[in-house]
């Protein structure tokens, strides 16, 4: 669903944080999810890169839905553990992209990049994720 061109609803539940931040989801096949990311003056550092903290909460996110794929609507990721190294400053709209590494019954091992527009990794990460069924 749309409004304003901004996608409500991210993979089948609504996380008010990435509307607030603009991350727009692309897709979820198997064990790979993909976001974008634009760059907008209100997510920028003092040198107008991408702000490291946005990176990482587009990246905590699109690795939560990875962790949770193989049930996205009744399993809910709690991160227990994330760790980001960065290679560049990111200066244009990013895409990010996870994949689910291991999932046992209630932990799930994921890896996720931030790449611009020319496939250039700006970021990396690994998390664990706590699953956790969804109240509905």
């Amino acid at each position: 669903m749309e409004t304003d061109g901004i996608q409500l609803g991210h993979f089948g539940i609504d996380v008010p944080f990435m509307h607030h931040i603009g991350l727009q989801s692309i897709g979820l096949e198997g064990n790979c999810c993909r976001t974008r990311l634009k760059l907008t003056r209100e997510l920028v550092n003092s040198r107008g890169d991408i702000h490291g903290g946005a990176l990482m909460s587009a990246l905590d996110f699109t690795l939560s839905v990875v962790a949770r794929a193989h049930d996205p609507l009744n399993m809910g990721a709690a991160t227990i553990d994330m760790s980001t190294h960065f290679y560049e400053p990111a200066k244009s709209n990013v895409e990010i992209i996870a994949a689910c590494k291991r999932r046992g019954k209630s932990i799930a091992f994921c890896e996720g990049e931030v790449r611009d527009g020319h496939g250039t990794v700006l970021a990396v990460a690994r998390a664990v994720f706590k699953l956790v069924p969804r109240n509905r």
